[in-house]
């Protein structure tokens, strides 16, 4: 396919590369990133846009993509598909599609789950809303860049299923941290306690797949000091948006709420800019219940 790409960054550039190696014609555009290896170069949004079969974004919040969008989709002919992999608020992702729909092109909004890491291999899984007819067009692209893709509904549920996910993400890593420290002060050795909760009731994936203490459990990024795999002010923006959309559907998350705070204090007052999100183990680890 002809592909348009606009937000080549930490996940977008390694995306895109993806689909370049897999022989797609992808020509990117990003104010400040580099060019991935195997992307054609572009002088805006809306000339990478021209003639593309599917223009992809992967874009910081919904306001930028909606002034993307804006740009974007008068450069596209009717029936061509605008595919969103940003992480942004439900509304902005209704907005576009309502958007593109009065111009005759079809929108899906495709976050993704993975990190960095799956960008890089390919592994990321994509939660989709739109017209199944979009979304069925832009499958063979997902299945490049991602190892599943599931179509949840009309615009706006792809990213209504990333946030409810990533709240549900927030609230567990905060709990399994919570009790590695309460291990540790109880003199429970992490190794122990790790193989009784890995195969127990209390498993989830932040212990199994991505546990916050090093040296246990599978490679995780507390192995690596904690650089991030996701960082902990993407999962604060995360569960910002989770908030908003409770907010707006009248929905009571007592939990996701209390996440949030926790995560607020622990990147904008605490220092954790640029860590991972699993490093508020050691916050929990260092703090009594004063």
């Amino acid at each position: 396919m002809k592909i348009g790409f606009v937000g080549l960054g930490n996940m977008g550039g390694p995306m895109a590369a993806n689909l370049a190696t897999a022989g797609h014609e992808v020509t990117g555009f990003d104010p400040a990133a580099p060019m991935p290896e195997g992307v054609q170069a572009a002088a805006s949004g809306a000339d990478a846009a021209r003639g593309a079969e599917v223009v992809i974004t992967m874009l910081p919040n919904g306001d930028i993509l909606r002034r993307v969008a804006a740009e974007l989709i008068p450069a596209m002919a009717p029936g061509m598909v605008l595919l969103d992999c940003s992480t942004v608020d439900v509304d902005s992702a209704r907005a576009v599609a309502a958007e593109a729909e009065a111009a005759g092109v079809l929108t899906v909004d495709a976050p993704v789950s993975g990190g960095v890491g799956g960008a890089q291999g390919g592994t990321l899984t994509f939660m989709a809303g739109g017209p199944v007819e979009a979304f069925d067009r832009v499958a063979p692209l997902l299945d490049v860049m991602g190892r599943k893709a599931v179509h949840c509904g009309p615009a706006g549920a792809g990213q209504s299923a990333k946030i409810c996910n990533n709240m549900i993400l927030g609230a567990t890593m905060i709990v399994t941290c919570e009790a590695f420290a309460l291990a540790d002060k109880l003199g429970l050795d992490r190794q122990a306690m790790y193989d009784v909760v890995s195969t127990s009731s209390g498993q989830s994936w932040s212990i199994t797949t991505y546990c916050p203490a090093p040296g246990i459990g599978p490679q995780s990024p507390a192995d690596n000091d904690y650089t991030p795999g996701f960082a902990a002010e993407l999962m604060l923006k995360d569960l910002r948006l989770a908030q908003q959309a409770a907010e707006s559907a009248d929905a009571d998350t007592p939990v996701g709420a209390l996440a949030m705070q926790l995560y607020e204090h622990f990147v904008e007052q605490e220092g954790a800019t640029g860590r991972d999100f699993s490093a508020m183990l050691e916050r929990f680890a260092g703090r009594g219940r004063g």
